[in-house]
């Protein structure tokens, strides 16, 4: 697992940094929509549909109602911000009633339109904080990879009390205090960093660890629709570490939050 996490980081780390400080805003808009799309297509199959022409289509819809809000300019708009909230508030409905409340979400068309409200508003997010200049989006990122890496250290030396053993039997309450600690760590640096002073310190402080909190829950999700649907990894599009959506599960929850923040917030 810490392998994994190193691996994928090592490549991983270079795109997101090309990403952010090497690419136009258009450029950058493509880019990260064609991560989202890899991440349709294995939502397809989360949702249950299987045939590959229809698999297929369903991303070229998602594709064309990403080109609508761009050309919209509802990619930088606050709304969809705003469906993630909600979307995520039904979420976490479901995954700490699981299994006892899947009947409400197990329809292929329910499933479906989760994805809406966690991968539109994921790439909204994106370019929202990269049109911020792009330090707000590498801290995020920074953000779900500590918690990610000091839930997994905590969790393996002090794990004891289960987070959702019904969902994911591996992650405990203990991990999640760990990831937090790392979190407020880098909240404390980056505050430094931008000169935020004593208010825009706690603020950030706050708007992390909500975060951090909310980036458990992405991972905790895909993690449902996963054991639910009686597979292990959302693809083999990473040969040897999954699919993309289990590199960016925790990403989908915190970046649209994280946007919605920091333009009122930081």
């Amino acid at each position: 697992m810490l392998r994994q996490r190193i691996i994928t980081a090592a490549w991983l780390a270079p795109l997101t940094l090309a990403g952010l400080f090497g690419l136009t805003e258009d450029a950058f808009a493509l880019f990260t929509g064609a991560i989202v799309l890899l991440a349709a297509w294995e939502w397809t199959n989360l949702a249950g549909v299987t045939e590959a022409v229809r698999r297929l289509a369903l991303v070229v819809g998602m594709a064309l109602l990403m080109l609508m809000l761009w050309l919209a300019g509802a990619a930088l708009a606050t709304w969809p911000l705003w469906l993630a909230v909600a979307g995520w508030v039904a979420n976490l409905y479901w995954v700490t009633q699981y299994p006892t409340r899947s009947e409400q979400w197990r329809s292929t068309v329910m499933r479906l339109i989760m994805g809406l409200w966690v991968l539109l508003p994921a790439w909204v997010g994106f370019n929202v904080l990269r049109d911020t200049g792009g330090v707000w989006l590498l801290y995020v990122l920074l953000l779900v990879w500590g918690a990610d890496i000091g839930a997994y250290f905590s969790g393996r030396a002090w794990g004891r009390r289960k987070l959702a053993p019904a969902v994911s039997p591996g992650k405990s309450w203990e991990g999640v205090v760990g990831g937090i600690g790392v979190t407020l760590a880098l909240a404390l640096l980056f505050a430094v960093w931008q000169g935020l002073g004593l208010a825009g310190g706690l603020g950030l402080a706050l708007a992390t660890v909500v975060v951090t909190l909310v980036s458990v829950l992405g991972d905790l999700f895909e993690s449902m629709l996963k054991r639910f649907r009686g597979i292990k990894d959302s693809s083999n599009l990473l040969p040897g570490h999954g699919g993309v959506l289990d590199r960016i599960d925790s990403l989908t929850a915190a970046v649209p939050l994280f946007a919605l923040l920091s333009l009122g917030v930081l």
